[in-house]
């Protein structure tokens, strides 16, 4: 678990460093490739048996899928690692308490949102074209989410990811046609992008797997709540971002809230 977050947040990390030579476009770019190599050669779809049914979840999740990364590593350009992260957080988040009748949960929500408003308050400096696109990027993870949901039903096994993985990466092929014409990329740059598909997909994806095999899903998913600390973390040491006691208290919020609402449900 702690390979898995650790990795993903390094990735995203090392990713924004070749934003720019190749743009929060090619980075995403070059992480769909990745993802879609790694996926397609563990879920092995038979594409030629789907049918239209199973096929319009996969495309749906394609464009979701690549809309996720682009929104958030935008975002990550525009408003740092740690805050975009938990931004992206808030998705998941209300998905889990969406269908929830507690009071505890509607205390998480509360202290969610208040994490949330604290995030997002007006300054001078404020960047609002980055806090949306942290928010879409939110919203994206929640699609993510129920979509994935859907394929499984449909679809046997990871085939249904996979194929959604290798349509999102033809849909940004182009994208790195004109990337590379626009602005040839240097060694270093392909480098870091590759590296950020490597530990932002790949890793996690084989890490998961191997956890959840040995690890209850409660306690997996209170871990995966710290990850905006760990990408706060990240940004601090990797790339010299640092948060004020706002935004700390902001993301201390959004964990705590989702660490309750797990608790109490495991509870």
């Amino acid at each position: 678990m702690v390979a898995s977050g650790l990795s993903n947040q390094t990735g995203a990390a090392i990713g924004s460093l070749a934003f720019p030579v190749l743009g929060p476009l090619g980075v995403v770019a070059v992480r769909q490739y990745v993802a879609a190599l790694v996926l397609l050669a563990v879920g092995r779809p038979r594409l030629r048996t789907f049918t239209w049914r199973q096929w319009q979840p996969v495309l749906l999740l394609a464009v979701v899928f690549g809309t996720m990364n682009l929104s958030l590593y935008t975002a990550i350009d525009r408003i740092g690692l740690g805050l975009a992260v938990t931004l992206e957080f808030l998705g998941p988040l209300t998905v889990a308490l969406a269908g929830a009748r507690r009071r505890v949960d509607a205390c998480c929500a509360v202290i969610a949102a208040a994490g949330a408003v604290t995030l997002m308050r007006p300054r001078p400096s404020t960047d609002y074209v980055g806090l949306g696109l942290g928010l879409l990027a939110a919203v994206c993870w929640a699609s993510y989410i129920l979509l994935n949901r859907t394929v499984g039903r449909r679809v046997p096994g990871a085939q249904g990811s996979a194929a959604a993985a290798g349509v999102s990466a033809v849909l940004f092929l182009p994208v790195g046609v004109v990337v590379v014409l626009r602005q040839p990329p240097t060694a270093s740059a392909v480098g870091c992008a590759v590296a950020a598909g490597v530990l932002s997909s790949a890793v996690p994806y084989l890490a998961d797997l191997f956890t959840l095999r040995r690890v209850p899903a409660e306690a997996f998913g209170l871990f995966m709540s710290v990850n905006p600390v760990l990408a706060a973390v990240v940004g601090l040491v990797a790339l010299g971002q640092r948060p004020g006691w706002a935004e700390w208290a902001g993301i201390g919020a959004v964990v705590a809230a989702n660490a309750l609402s797990i608790l109490a449900r495991s509870g």
